[in-house]
């Protein structure tokens, strides 16, 4: 259950911040909040993470459900994997949805955390990194641990 609540929350921050910078930013227009540091940025993404793939809106859907529901299907493995694990998909499939929900509505993503030094981004973004990161790390350290036995 809280699983599904983090998910939720991750959809829920993704879409108020989104809602936020639409309603309150003109496409392109960019406000420092620390100058030539972090700025926030409204952009539309047409792509995949920094615009790559542009163009391709329903395969980024139906990538996006297809994954969804895989985890969904896998839902007793993931429930009986560590902790680490699970609330690395939880992360992901509410960044994914968040995305997802972009994508049907209007056919582009909406960034607007803008680091300079890298390309402009959004809550649900940061979701997918951390969730695959957790879910990497996870990986990774259970398989040092069953070397080490």
């Amino acid at each position: 259950m809280y699983l599904l609540l983090l998910s939720v929350l991750v959809v829920a921050l993704d879409q108020l911040t989104k809602y936020y910078v639409v309603h309150n930013f003109s496409l392109g227009e960019s406000v420092p909040v620390i100058e030539n540091i972090f700025h926030w940025t409204y952009i539309l993404n047409p792509g995949a993470a920094f615009g790559m793939f542009e163009g391709s809106r329903w395969i980024f859907v139906f990538i996006a459900i297809s994954v969804i529901a895989a985890l969904v299907y896998y839902k007793k493995e993931i429930m009986e994997s560590d902790w680490w694990t699970r609330y690395g998909v939880a992360l992901f499939v509410g960044g994914a949805f968040g995305n997802v929900i972009d994508r049907i509505r209007q056919g582009l993503v909406i960034d607007f955390f803008d680091f300079r030094i890298w390309p402009v981004f959004n809550v649900a973004d940061i979701a997918i990194c951390c969730g695959v990161g957790m879910i990497i790390w996870s990986i990774m350290t259970t398989d040092v641990l069953s070397k080490k036995e």
